[in-house]
């Protein structure tokens, strides 16, 4: 478990989730006060979204001073998770963005810059 051995590591995930927050909670507020016109209804609904990841931390902060978590509950549960985040881009994502690119102008390049970004990231940061 890397992300436990260096607090320089951990502290840097936690910069990155909290920097993903902000157009996540921007990508779920901005819909909901077109749709409704409410601006405390968005504030509500991107607060709500956004308190999900804490409250997940809290939960797996719990499990894992409990005991209960080893290498290989790790294991599963990072290869569940990553299964279900490939599938919903393979379903979801990539056909969503080749229906708003239809002639894969942009599509195909952003896939691939992506897939080099995370190769990228996880190469300075030792973890490949």
């Amino acid at each position: 478990m890397r992300y436990m051995s260096s607090p320089h590591l951990g502290i840097t995930i936690a910069i990155a989730i909290a920097v993903h927050n902000l157009p996540e909670g921007i990508a779920m507020g901005v819909p909901v006060y077109f749709a409704t016109g409410s601006r405390a209804k968005a504030i509500w609904y991107a607060a709500i979204s956004g308190m999900a990841e804490p409250l997940g931390a809290l939960i797996g902060l719990a499990v894992h001073l409990s005991g209960a978590l080893n290498l290989v509950a790790m294991g599963i549960i990072m290869s569940l998770v990553s299964g279900i985040m490939t599938g919903i881009a393979f379903r979801e994502l990539i056909p969503r963005a080749l229906q708003y690119d239809p002639r894969n102008r942009y599509a195909a390049h952003g896939i691939f810059a992506g897939m080099g970004i995370m190769a990228l990231s996880l190469l300075l940061l030792g973890l490949l």
